[in-house]
């Protein structure tokens, strides 16, 4: 069908070219038979005086001499304006050969700046420098001329930082930078700010990585490659919270994978609890993540064990542990046997510590968990430690030695074996 199509173009432009070149044919013979009608039959003649002279001629032959002193006057003007634009031809042709040795060069660098030849990109660079800034072949636009030779610069720092020549890096920057004042060049300036903030990095300079990225207009601080640098910056300087707002940019703009971004939100998320040095810097750390992050088993575990350490309310810690509960009571696999061991030690942490009356739901669901799980171990074990707090002995020894039995944990053995020691002792 294609080719059919193609076929019938093909011949409709023949056709539309045969049709053209008739019609200029019988136009030239329509202009010359009309030209010779007008010679044949134009009795008219041009006299010239010039006392004491005169000349008779014939409207044709005038005619005829002023089209060719037209022609010839057409000839002597082009052929003086060639002679007058050959110094030009010779400069566009200089600047030309100037381009291509410098895109050649350039082109170079990157090669091997890619290819992990460093002191070859350099010298590349370094080259197509020298033959951008000869005296005798200056570009006219100055705006790009500017811009290749600030990417040069940047080439070539680029080179040497790769082979941690510091000096001769910050040598080629500082021109690059200078070259950056210019306002037809300045719209370049945000990947040279990146680029000396990554330098910073790699130096272990974080201030200076933080002050690069500074410079950078809200948009470009947005993009995926400032994030990841600030992120970078963030956790050199140990705020955790600024790297944790720059994984939560990440991952909405798909940086970074699902997976990973929970991950690292754990990590940070437990440095920023952990920080806390008293109850009240520890609830403002928790109130700062997202619901995401703290309905993270290991983060709401590692928050409860944290904040019964500094002394904090018992209700308030199982209050966060209530979605991991949820959790492990709805799908026994949806947690690991360690966090499960976890969230069961945190709850007996806060059973034992607590000093007012049981806290009745939490009483509930911890029997309707061990009732509907009559084999678990850990419910068997947390189960019985709540039968202590509520004073009942013997409900707990049962549970206790249940749990003795099928427990392979043997500190959670050993545990259970020292609670049934000590209800041994207050019965005798």
């Amino acid at each position: 069908m294609w080719t059919k199509r193609w076929r019938r173009s093909l011949q409709r432009q023949r056709g539309v070219k045969v049709v053209r070149a008739v019609l200029w044919l019988l136009a030239l013979f329509g202009i010359a038979v009309g030209s010779a009608l007008f010679a044949a039959g134009n009795p008219g003649t041009v006299t010239l005086f010039w006392p004491p002279y005169r000349v008779d001629l014939s409207l044709n032959l005038v005619l005829l001499a002023l089209l060719a002193l037209f022609v010839v006057l057409h000839l002597a003007l082009g052929t003086l304006d060639a002679f007058a634009g050959i110094p030009g031809q010779a400069r566009r042709w200089r600047l030309q050969q100037k381009e291509r040795l410098v895109q050649s060069s350039l082109v170079d660098a990157l090669a091997h700046l890619v290819a992990g030849r460093f002191v070859r990109a350099r010298k590349a660079a370094q080259y197509a420098l020298a033959m951008h800034t000869r005296p005798d072949a200056k570009d006219e636009s100055q705006g790009r001329s500017l811009r290749i030779q600030a990417i040069l610069h940047l080439v070539a720092a680029e080179s040497a930082h790769a082979v941690q020549d510091q000096s001769l890096r910050d040598q080629h920057f500082q021109q690059a930078t200078e070259l950056l004042n210019n306002p037809e060049v300045s719209a370049t300036q945000e990947g040279f700010y990146m680029r000396a903030a990554r330098w910073a990095l790699d130096d272990h300079d974080a201030p200076a990585a933080a002050q690069w990225l500074e410079r950078l207009p809200q948009g470009a601080a947005r993009r995926t490659v400032a994030l990841r640098l600030r992120f970078r910056v963030a956790r050199m300087q140990g705020e955790n919270a600024v790297a944790l707002e720059t994984v939560r940019l990440l991952v909405k703009h798909r940086a970074v994978s699902a997976s990973s971004g929970a991950s690292i939100s754990q990590a940070l998320a437990l440095e920023l609890l952990y920080a806390g040095q008293d109850t009240s810097q520890i609830a403002t750390a928790w109130d700062f993540l997202d619901d995401e992050e703290r309905n993270l088993p290991d983060v709401a575990l590692g928050m409860a064990k944290h904040w019964l350490a500094k002394g904090g309310d018992a209700a308030q810690s199982r209050q966060w542990l209530l979605p991991v509960w949820e959790r492990m009571v709805q799908d026994a696999k949806a947690l690991s046997s360690l966090q499960r061991m976890r969230l069961v030690r945190a709850l007996e942490t806060g059973l034992l510590a607590q000093h007012d009356a049981p806290d009745v739901k939490w009483v509930s669901r911890i029997e309707a968990a061990q009732r509907a799980q009559p084999r678990d171990p850990l419910l068997q074990y947390l189960a019985a430690v709540m039968c202590v707090r509520l004073s009942l002995w013997g409900k707990a020894q049962h549970l206790l030695r249940q749990c003795i039995a099928t427990t392979p944990n043997p500190e959670i053995k050993s545990d259970a074996q020292r609670i049934l020691a000590s209800l041994a002792q207050r019965n005798d």
